[in-house]
């Protein structure tokens, strides 16, 4: 008889239709869990990168290599294009030390930009229905002064302190390469899309961190239609992120 459901049983999956026994998992972390290659797991290159942002403190204890590792492919895109890197949501700056050290950004002829509260959500930008989803103002502790210590070795690394959409004046930057945005609320994460979208240079990346998860349902909806508006389609990955990539 059929399986009428998809289950993760230990190290067994049972599908719709079919029963997988007596396969090793490669990757089965942060919601994903895949029989697929992950050599990057195994590159030393990416893992003294990834335990550059890990020392931060930025993930709790989770393990997010791959998403981590799609933000180092995005950044190593962006480093032969022309403009700077901005991040929209640093949190502690794990995935932003992560991909300094894996572009050697202090090498590069670029600006990096790191924009957020540094203490979490700001109340007026949570809309009503992503409330009713648990979404609540803050999030986490204050922590400029940690983030400005993680950066304190990068002359071409610079944080500004505030809300998204107020702060995006103070990026200078006419052209972008690399657009990161994880703010875990739609009103910012779209006010940032819509500043940089002219500024991102061809062939930059956008990464959207929130896309593919069920509490960020809001986000997926909204940078739909914002990808539909301007003829492209957002890149679901099986991560929970979502990537633009600019004609």
């Amino acid at each position: 008889m059929k399986n009428k459901t998809a289950r993760l049983i230990g190290n067994k999956l049972i599908s719709i239709g079919q029963r997988v026994t007596g396969r090793k998992y490669t990757y089965w972390q942060d919601g994903l869990a895949t029989f697929h290659n992950c050599d990057f797991m195994r590159e030393p290159h990416f893992m003294k990168a990834y335990a550059a942002g890990e020392q931060t403190g930025s993930w709790g204890g989770s393990a997010i290599h791959w998403r981590a590792f799609v933000a180092c492919w995005a950044a190593q895109k962006g480093a032969s294009l022309e403009g700077d890197f901005v991040e929209c949501g640093v949190n502690k700056g794990g995935l932003a030390a992560t991909v300094c050290e894996y572009v050697s950004f202090k090498k590069l002829s670029k600006q990096f930009y790191l924009l957020d509260t540094y203490c979490g959500l700001v109340d007026r930008y949570i809309s009503s229905e992503e409330k009713a989803r648990g979404i609540k103002e803050g999030g986490y502790e204050e922590c400029f002064d940690a983030v400005s210590r993680t950066f304190s070795n990068y002359s071409n690394v610079e944080l500004i302190k505030g809300s998204v959409p107020d702060t995006l004046q103070n990026v200078p930057s006419k052209k972008v390469a690399y657009l990161s945005i994880d703010m875990n609320c739609v009103e910012p994460e779209i006010a940032a899309a819509e500043f940089f979208w002219d500024k991102l240079s061809s062939g930059a990346v956008m990464v959207l961190d929130d896309y593919g998860w069920s509490r960020h349902i809001s986000q997926k909806k909204a940078f739909d239609k914002f990808a539909q508006d301007r003829g492209v389609l957002v890149l679901p990955l099986p991560t929970g992120q979502g990537l633009i990539i600019k004609p």
